[in-house]
């Protein structure tokens, strides 16, 4: 792409933002050039405003800890006029984002959101580019209920999802799932915290994490649905049920899967579907996209989160242990690194995609 955008990262002080920093540095497509977070940050540069609060493995970016911090809410005037479009992680109550998002998107800024507050929203593409690509034709109809020309909202799906939906998605389409149970195991990173700041994570598990249960068996749905009208329609099936646990992990989240179909394949067809499986991130050969997105491995004990987390860049999905299962068709095992692929990996994949696609001119 010759256009290069110059983009602006809201709640830029917290670990997805500091993750969107990290992956935006040198980025070929897409130049930061504005850093928002709250009142309380503003006025102070990046370096100052992230001081201790730093949790990324690579330090702060040259070219962004210099940068004075804008109020995310008090300077949307200024940060619409500076850039092309935003990436929003704030951690702020759900009825605030949606309304900071909006509020963004009708001073003709689009925004691209790793927050859940308008996953559920109909006319706001939810959307994994190898998966549901098709579903940012929406935009148009969103842009006409907003009133705006330019301005618009897309948001990525939940992190727990982006490790076991990719392997279900391709079977579905050939051989219809019906049921499916998971189980998740999630880094500590999900909840935005390291071992330094959660120390009661350490030698523990909590098997609780407030609403995550819910998204895991709904919002699949709704990738798996499709545009009708002005809206996009969740599917009727597979039928989700989830149990989301806290593990003591840095980044990475498991999944164990079982599965039911309405045509049983063979654990040989399974793989080779999930061999050659790639999407339009692929296609559009996008910066961000990996070059194979679902990896099957053979090995007993594979994958395995230190091993197989950073697998192309962060940003693969890692399957393992297909096997058949006594009360299920199948049970198979599948991993992904949850601010990578899971947050902002896979949505500065979501912006990539929409602007090869021409949403962002």
């Amino acid at each position: 792409m010759e256009k290069k955008f110059n983009v602006g990262i809201v709640g830029a002080t917290g670990m997805v933002g500091q993750r969107f920093a990290t992956l935006l540095d040198g980025h070929p497509w897409f130049n930061v050039v504005c850093l928002a977070a709250s009142a309380r940050s503003a006025g102070k540069t990046y370096k100052e405003a992230v001081g201790k609060k730093w949790c990324m493995d690579v330090d702060i970016p040259e070219t962004m800890k210099d940068i004075v911090v804008m109020d995310a809410t008090g300077d949307i005037d200024k940060i619409t006029s500076m850039v092309d479009f935003v990436f929003c992680a704030v951690d702020m109550k759900k009825d605030e984002i949606k309304a900071l998002e909006e509020e963004y998107a009708k001073h003709e800024c689009p925004v691209v959101s790793n927050n859940s507050a308008h996953r559920f929203t109909p006319d706001v593409p939810m959307v994994v580019p190898e998966l549901n690509a098709e579903h940012i034709g929406i935009i148009p109809a969103q842009r006409k209920r907003l009133g705006t020309k330019r301005g618009f909202i897309a948001v990525k799906s939940n992190c727990s999802l982006q490790s076991y939906v990719p392997a279900i998605f391709p079977l579905h389409e050939k051989y219809g799932v019906k049921n499916v149970l998971v189980c998740t195991y999630q880094a500590i990173s999900g909840a935005g915290k390291t071992f330094d700041t959660w120390p009661e994570m350490i030698d523990n598990v909590i098997p609780y994490i407030g609403g995550e249960e819910e998204k895991s068996e709904k919002e699949p749905l709704k990738l798996m649905g499709k545009i009708d009208g002005d809206v996009i329609k969740s599917a009727d099936e597979p039928s989700f049920t989830a149990q989301c646990i806290r593990v003591p992990v840095s980044n990475g989240h498991l999944g164990a899967v079982f599965v039911d179909f309405e045509k049983k394949p063979t654990k040989e067809e399974i793989i080779e579907i999930w061999d050659n499986f790639s999407g339009r991130a692929q296609e559009l050969e996008l910066p961000s996209a990996p070059k194979k997105f679902l990896n099957y491995f053979t090995e007993d004990d594979r994958p395995q989160i230190k091993s197989e987390r950073m697998l192309e860049n962060g940003m693969a999905v890692s399957i393992g242990r297909l096997r058949e299962d006594t009360q299920y068709d199948y049970k198979f095992v599948c991993l992904s690194h949850n601010t990578l692929r899971g947050a902002a990996g896979g949505a500065v994949l979501l912006a990539e995609l929409l602007a090869a696609e021409g949403y962002m001119d």
